[in-house]
């Protein structure tokens, strides 16, 4: 639960798993972890008017080549912008996993993994057991790093990482409390958007999610599907409704999995763009909230034997955790090479909720790690002051990608808003958890570019076939509610529950939700209205 972490972003072209499936988890787990703590911290859209582009594009030819532990990788070149679609190009980086039964083959399932900003290429050899048996004997299994990130086309806003260290290290971890940090925090986010547009001018207005959604349809013609097979988790969810609006006679079957409410997600209800960023739109902050409380009233009952910070009860367990708080306030402490600040250990919260159980490859060490941490971080506060150890400084995690993805086709409030007042009112209605999702918003304040061409709806195209929304009803960071809206959003669909914890179904496994996934992709075939599955493990390993 370390604040170190490299950068994000790599050379444009194909990426190599490697030679083997565990060096290749061990590699991409990382930049997977990263994109999936994006997922709420970044994501939303903005109002316009956009409409599918024509098929005026040259289809892309993939020269599919080895790139080991049975992966293959190819680049795709696709439009630059697509209303102009023999004009300038860039590269995207495509990876697939061919079908484990050729002889049975039935198209390819598309893949994104979220973030935004996750690259493909890197998230699908750590998932790709996660996918149902049946639906890797049937499918090849496709994902591509989206434009603007990974492999293709990547926005880099330094040409030295050490420099945007410079530039971040004065901004607080987590997110800013006093008003000497908020300042801080603001400026360098507004340097950070001035960097980034003089660094990217021709590629930052076309990073937009419905740009990536017609990426996808080329890619989709390119591999000879005469309709598209998908499945999108958190972000990548909001891709595929996108996908759904722009083209909606192309649908075969499309799998949802942790969504937003479209329209909090991208407009907002009744103007709440000028007023309140997508995060909170979206309610994260309130999901977060529900599911830190579940967390600590569960490690009061499982007892210290499972959850070493339990203190016996629930209530005792809340309020040893609001004292933690107020300690790392007073004095942050160094753990494990990582300074933690009260917002650091917030942060660090959030991103361990998201695996009630720890998934190999995937971010999160489950809800028995994150008892550990958090009490290994109580008996540091409790430790003698050591003045003449200096903290080490605070590493930032690179946002240049999601911020570009999520920034330029978000509806925020300007620069001018109130954040921190939005900010107090998130920790009013969901705890401390809250103004980490207000701040969060506030990147995309005054962000530079906007895509022309991005998609606000409207999300009720009748599509081809019908499309299955999935969700656990304790994600903490796109929380049930927006599931159940986007299946009422949406003309054709249905909602699969599942009664567990965790960010995104595919992460938290369950096989009674898979089977019923396998059988729409393979055959069609929805579960009943009103399904409930139960997921494999409850947390602390239950």
């Amino acid at each position: 639960m370390t604040r170190t972490s490299p950068p994000t972003g790599s050379a444009p072209g194909p990426r190599h798993p490697g030679a083997s499936r565990t060096a290749t988890r061990r590699a991409a787990s990382w930049r997977l972890g990263a994109g999936a703590a994006a997922a709420a911290l970044l994501a939303a859209v903005c109002p316009a008017t956009a409409m599918a582009a024509p098929d005026t594009a040259p289809v892309p030819r993939l020269a599919w080549a080895t790139c080991g532990d049975g992966f293959e990788c190819a680049t795709a070149r696709v439009p630059l912008d697509h209303d102009d679609p023999r004009g300038a190009g860039i590269d995207l980086s495509v990876i697939r996993h061919p079908a484990d039964d050729p002889a049975h083959r039935i198209g390819s399932l598309f893949y994104n993994p979220g973030g935004p900003a996750v690259p493909g290429t890197a998230a699908l050899p750590v998932m790709l057991d996660r996918f149902p048996e049946e639906v890797r004997k049937r499918f090849d299994i496709v994902s591509f790093d989206p434009r603007g990130t990974g492999g293709s086309a990547p926005v880099r806003c330094f040409d030295d990482p050490a420099d945007e260290q410079a530039l971040l290290a004065g901004t607080a971890a987590g997110y800013p409390e006093d008003a000497d940090q908020q300042s801080a925090w603001v400026t360098a986010y507004q340097r950070l958007a001035r960097q980034c547009a003089a660094r990217n001018p021709d590629l930052l207005p076309h990073v937009s999610t419905a740009n990536v959604a017609r990426d996808m349809d080329l890619l989709r013609r390119a591999v000879g599907d005469r309709r598209l097979t998908y499945l999108g988790t958190s972000y990548g969810s909001y891709l595929g409704a996108t996908y759904a609006g722009l083209f909606p006679d192309r649908v075969r079957a499309v799998i949802l999995d942790s969504a937003p409410d479209p329209v909090a997600w991208s407009t907002g209800h009744g103007g709440q763009a000028a007023t309140t960023g997508a995060l909170l739109r979206n309610g994260s902050d309130l999901a977060a909230g529900r599911v830190l409380d579940a967390f600590l009233d569960q490690c009061a009952q499982v007892g210290s034997g499972a959850c070493a910070f339990s203190a016996g009860t629930a209530a005792a367990t809340r309020a040893r955790y609001d004292e933690l708080l107020r300690r790392l306030r007073v004095r942050p402490v160094a753990v494990g090479g990582a300074t933690f600040t009260a917002g650091a250990a917030v942060e660090a919260t959030i991103l361990s909720l998201y695996a009630a159980n720890p998934v190999p490859g995937f971010l999160g060490t489950g809800w028995t790690g994150l008892g550990a941490t958090l009490q290994t971080l109580w008996a540091a506060t409790e430790a003698p002051a050591a003045p003449s150890a200096p903290l080490p400084p605070v590493l930032h995690r690179s946002p240049d990608q999601a911020l570009a993805v999520a920034c330029s086709d978000s509806a925020d409030p300007p620069a001018r808003a109130d954040y921190p007042a939005l900010a107090a009112s998130a920790r009013a209605r969901s705890g401390e958890v809250g103004p980490y999702f207000a701040w969060a918003d506030e990147r995309c304040a005054g962000w530079p570019a906007r895509d022309r061409d991005r998609y606000d709806g409207p999300w009720n195209h009748p599509t081809a076939r019908p499309i299955l929304v999935v969700a656990n009803t304790g994600d903490p960071a796109m929380p049930y509610e927006g599931s159940r809206a986007m299946a009422r959003s949406l003309a054709r669909a249905q909602l699969l529950t599942v009664d567990g914890y965790g960010h995104t179904v595919l992460a938290n496994p369950s096989d009674c939700a898979a089977r019923h996934e396998a059988r729409y992709l393979i055959d069609g075939v929805l579960p009943a209205p009103g399904t409930v599955c139960a997921p494999d493990h409850r947390p602390f390993g239950g």
